[in-house]
């Protein structure tokens, strides 16, 4: 194999492995740009899973075709209805945000596999018979070289996963409901005295984040496993979180975060099968730590500081300075 066609063969794979992280991950920026850190990205994109499996095997028969594209709505619907929960509790009740994202993980999960229990009798769902399909994109596929590279050979939702962060950041940077959602995570009193009501915006940013978890969780489980098990989100959603982190809580960085975590992804898996000799001398296991070491990197402050907003995390309460 030469390095052409690696790159033919990984980059596509990459994109593919990058679309739910992209989703999820900047489901993640526009909760915590609005001050409520939301740990649950793990339990949300589990619930998305399932849920699109499901209406997947339920209702191919009946829609065809548009299966996969309307199971990614049902999961975006009940995700976001499910982050309700850690929105209840983080802004209504000023619950520790961390303790209720974790206690989202654990409930997405259980729900989760209870439910496979209950309705197929076994630990895993059946396999899906219509996938999310793989598309050429018209006339930029035929350009030499970029054509094959990143226009061919695509699944349907790597581009939406791409159209949503170029959507978030104009919505985030240059819209009034952006400038809101900027303020209440930064300076949340100034936000209130403002006339900005402070609740209702921390509660849409944390739906927005349930939904498009939901959709990141649909698109993996349609596209990379077929079914749904205990295993098929397995960490993808604490690596959006890593992901927005890595992406200094900007859309776009979010996006090359979670582009860096999927070429890990396909090269971690494909590594085994590719004939090139520096790839086959590298241990598989430094391809999947990898993104998690440059993380903590960056955490660190080795590769630029990444600052949270400042309200981040800090319940709001009206009348205090």
């Amino acid at each position: 194999m030469n390095l052409l066609d690696f790159l033919y063969f990984i980059v596509p794979m990459t994109i593919a492995y990058a679309a739910p992280l992209i989703l999820t991950a900047i489901g993640g920026v526009f909760s915590e740009r609005s001050g409520v850190v939301n740990i649950g990205l793990e339990g949300l994109m589990v619930m998305g899973a399932f849920i699109g499996i499901l209406f997947n095997l339920f209702y191919a028969d009946t829609f065809g075709a548009w299966t996969p594209w309307l199971a990614l709505i049902v999961a975006m619907i009940v995700s976001a209805l499910f982050s309700i929960i850690h929105a209840v509790a983080s802004i209504t009740f000023r619950a520790d945000q961390v303790v209720s994202g974790v206690a989202i993980n654990m409930l997405g999960i259980a729900i989760a596999l209870f439910s496979v229990k209950m309705i197929f009798d076994k630990g895993q769902t059946d396999f899906i018979q219509r996938s999310i399909p793989l598309i050429d994109i018209p006339y930029l596929s035929d350009i030499p070289f970029l054509g094959p590279l990143l226009f061919e050979g695509l699944y349907g939702s790597s581009i939406l996963a791409i159209a949503v962060a170029f959507l978030a950041w104009f919505i985030i940077y240059k819209t009034p409901f952006g400038l809101r959602l900027r303020s209440v995570g930064e300076h949340p009193m100034a936000a209130d005295t403002m006339g900005i009501n402070v609740s209702k915006i921390r509660y849409i940013a944390v739906i927005i984040s349930g939904g498009l978890a939901g959709i990141g969780g649909a698109i993996y489980s349609q596209t990379m496993t077929g079914d749904f098990g205990h295993a098929t989100i397995n960490g993808q959603g604490f690596m959006a979180l890593a992901a927005l982190i890595f992406g200094k809580w900007h859309p776009i960085g979010a996006m090359g975060a979670a582009l860096f975590f999927g070429f890990a992804q396909a090269l971690a898996i494909s590594a085994p099968g590719i004939d090139i000799d520096f790839i086959q001398k590298i241990p598989t296991v430094y391809f999947h730590i990898l993104p998690y070491v440059l993380t903590i990197l960056a955490l660190a402050g080795f590769i630029g500081r990444a600052n949270a907003p400042k309200a981040n995390g800090e319940p709001y309460i009206k009348g205090n300075r």
